[in-house]
Formats: C-alpha cells, sequence, structure tokens
C-alpha cells in the first residue's frame, strides 16, 4: 500500500494527478542549463501532471537557443502521447525529446522540449529541479510536489 504525503501549504501531492494524465500550461520561469550554457528559457512552458509521477515540463522551441540541440537516434512510444524523437544536448545523449504529431490530447505540446533532469541542470524559478528516480522517467521534483514518486525500486506496480 502507498502512502501519500499529505500537502502542505502551496504544495500539490502527485497522487491527486490525474490518470490519463493533463496537461497544464505554466507561465513560471524555467530554465535548462549544460554547465554554465542556457539551453533553453520561458515563461510559457506546459506540465504534465500524472498519478504518482512528479511533472514533466515542456517547453517551446523558441525558447531552446540555436545550436544546442542535435538530431539524436531512436524514438519511443508514450501511450498518452505517442511518438517521441530525441535529441544531444551539446555533448549530452538523448537529453531532450518532443512530439511532433502527439495524440489529440497533447496537441499544444507538438515541437516542446522536455530536458532529463538527471542529465541536465533544470530550474523552475530559480529552485535546482531533483531528478525523478529510477533513470526511466524524467520527473521534475521540487519543493512544491510531494510523492512518494513512482520510478525508485520496489515501485513498478504502481
Amino acid at each position: 500500500m502507498v502512502r501519500r504525503i499529505e500537502p502542505g501549504p502551496g504544495q500539490e501531492s502527485v497522487w491527486d494527478y490525474p490518470r490519463p494524465p493533463a496537461l497544464v500550461p505554466s507561465d513560471r520561469h524555467v530554465v535548462v542549463r549544460r554547465g554554465e550554457t542556457l539551453v533553453a528559457e520561458t515563461r510559457a512552458a506546459y506540465r504534465v501532471l500524472e498519478t504518482s509521477h512528479p511533472p514533466t515540463w515542456y517547453l517551446p522551441p523558441d525558447s531552446v537557443v540555436a545550436d544546442v540541440l542535435r538530431p539524436a537516434s531512436g524514438s519511443s512510444v508514450c501511450e498518452w502521447k505517442g511518438v517521441a524523437r530525441y535529441a544531444d544536448v551539446l555533448d549530452v545523449p538523448r537529453a531532450a525529446w518532443a512530439y511532433d504529431d502527439p495524440t489529440p490530447g497533447f496537441v499544444p505540446i507538438a515541437g516542446y522540449y522536455a530536458f532529463h533532469p538527471a542529465q541536465v541542470a533544470c530550474f523552475v524559478d530559480g529552485e535546482r529541479v531533483r531528478p525523478q528516480e529510477g533513470g526511466f522517467y524524467a520527473g521534475w521534483i521540487t519543493d512544491d510536489v510531494v510523492g512518494p514518486f513512482k520510478g525508485a525500486p520496489g515501485t513498478l506496480g504502481w
């Protein structure tokens, strides 16, 4: 049995997120860096909110600095969003991905980029994002989101 952490003031619980996931616009200040190099910056991101997962943030293509992304090999399929293509972020392989032709519920993020916070530095309103455990998922953990979160050992069946 999963024990939900009760959110405090200004927090939200991933156990209140829906399944299938919701797509929610955000005007929070989102920054992605590789070392000292700015990769992307926006106040026009989207969050994908899914039960038991910290949010995955998607940034508009025009927020990404020119020449920091390079097409990478391979693709993957999300049961909710469709087929993703990958991009290398400077010297980091497959640290970003996008859905060029997402399913109907996710059309607003067509061409938007998500970044894996275990591979590049991601910030929301100046707070450094902590990556979701396990390496497979790429949720962004900030102080205003509480779990427990899927991805750690023993959470596969959640």
